[in-house]
């Protein structure tokens, strides 16, 4: 059986979802897959890979810019292949509580490209994210880091788990 290599590709301005998209990577390698781990505006093909996860960080209800042209510049690829999407964003301990269905933009993704799920995380705005917004959550006491990483690497593992099951690869 051969190993399957997944991209796991991320569309964000400064980093949290960048986070995510590197613990659902590590999860895949700990389950024998071969994963890279890129930011989405570095994506020109994806015919190298054999199951794509896309992520993006939300703001005001979007998804972001990149991981939107992502899907877009390689739509007829990924219709070929099996794709999960994922969201960060909430700064709230929402993502935690209860399954929060995707944003508009990246419900019509998931109808597009025929996702096998999405998951949306905790977001993480801190004193060090730059920007006016992060700046007033923070002066505000709004801000926060609400990433569970053993969510997101329990997800990673049900994909690694899907695959396997499909008999395409990991352990």
């Amino acid at each position: 059986m051969k190993t399957n290599r997944i991209l796991v590709a991320y569309g964000s301005k400064h980093g949290a979802t960048a986070g995510i998209a590197e613990e659902i990577g590590k999860s895949l390698r700990e389950d024998g897959f071969d994963t890279a781990v890129v930011p989405a505006r570095d994506v020109q093909d994806v015919k190298d890979f054999d199951a794509v996860v896309l992520g993006s960080s939300l703001y005001a209800g979007h998804w972001h810019r990149d991981a939107l042209r992502c899907a877009h510049r390689n739509a007829e690829a990924l219709s070929e292949r099996p794709v999960w999407l994922f969201s960060s964003g909430p700064v709230d301990s929402s993502a935690e509580q209860h399954d929060i269905p995707p944003v508009r933009g990246a419900a019509k993704e998931m109808e597009r490209l025929h996702a096998r799920g999405h998951v949306t995380f905790g977001g993480s705005i801190t004193a060090t994210t730059p920007g006016w917004i992060a700046r007033t959550l923070v002066r505000h006491d709004k801000a926060g880091d609400f990433r569970n990483p053993e969510r997101v690497q329990h997800w990673a593992h049900e994909i690694g788990a899907e695959l396997r099951a499909q008999g395409n690869g990991g352990r």
